[in-house]
């Protein structure tokens, strides 16, 4: 559970990639206008931004206050370890045996000579790290993105992805933990995550003139990355450039 919490989080890694990769307040995304649940999504986005102001947000800048970066990074690396059975379940849904067979030396590597994956020896090693979820092998599989929904909580979903919300927590190593250790472990999982994102969460907050329209974006920009490894097609980046001239135009 812990390894999907941390990405699918308000917190989400797509606000830094978006932000990071565009420098910019707004961002583009497939199917902009499409946004059905956008009230109900509004209001959840408004919860969630008042959790993380008044909760999240100061408890990871304590985190960060008092944890060196060696550490910081050590704990970053031990909660991206457990995640990648996950990422191989979808590697071989998605017919990459030969990633989904890198995926698990590189777990192998990191929980046993990366010291329960604490360390990253496997990069080294020349095993890359990648990023796969169900979300993504039912895109592969045609399954179209469905409604755009901000879940209370957890942050930037769609009804396509949110069922490895389950998936994930199956796979997860911390399934196997007793609850007195995983609620602990998920806790800093949440904390270490929300701490690594500070920056960028900031950026946004300052620079964007609609976080809710930002943080769907990045979500669905990051998503496209995803499923097409980085690489869309010439379509889709038509498809980007309609959404956002249907938005902000």
């Amino acid at each position: 559970m812990s390894g999907n919490i941390r990405r699918r989080s308000v917190l989400l890694v797509s606000l830094s990639f978006v932000i990071l990769a565009s420098g910019c307040a707004t961002v583009r995304g497939p199917t902009v206008s499409y946004d059905p649940w956008e009230s109900a999504n509004r209001s959840f986005h408004a919860f969630n931004n008042t959790l993380d102001d008044n909760f999240l947000k100061p408890i990871a800048d304590g985190y960060a206050a008092i944890t060196p970066d060696p550490v910081q990074r050590s704990v970053t690396n031990f909660f991206d370890n457990i995640s990648l059975l996950n990422t191989v379940l979808n590697d071989l849904l998605q017919d990459k045996p030969n990633q989904g067979a890198s995926d698990f030396g590189r777990f192998l590597v990191n929980s046993t000579i990366g010291i329960g994956g604490l360390f990253d020896p496997a990069t080294g090693m020349g095993l890359e790290s990648h990023e796969e979820d169900l979300g993504q092998t039912l895109a592969v599989w045609g399954v179209g993105e469905g409604n755009y929904v901000e879940i209370p909580g957890i942050g930037p979903n769609s009804t396509r992805d949110a069922p490895d919300l389950v998936v994930s927590a199956f796979t997860s190593v911390l399934r196997f933990l007793s609850t007195t250790v995983a609620i602990p472990v998920t806790a800093l999982d949440i904390i270490n995550s929300r701490a690594n994102l500070s920056s960028a969460i900031a950026l946004r907050n300052r620079s964007a003139l609609d976080t809710y329209i930002f943080t769907r974006e990045a979500y669905r920009q990051r998503r496209t990355f995803l499923i097409y490894d980085g690489e869309p097609p010439d379509e889709e980046f038509e498809k980007l450039d309609q959404a956002m001239a249907a938005d902000f135009n």
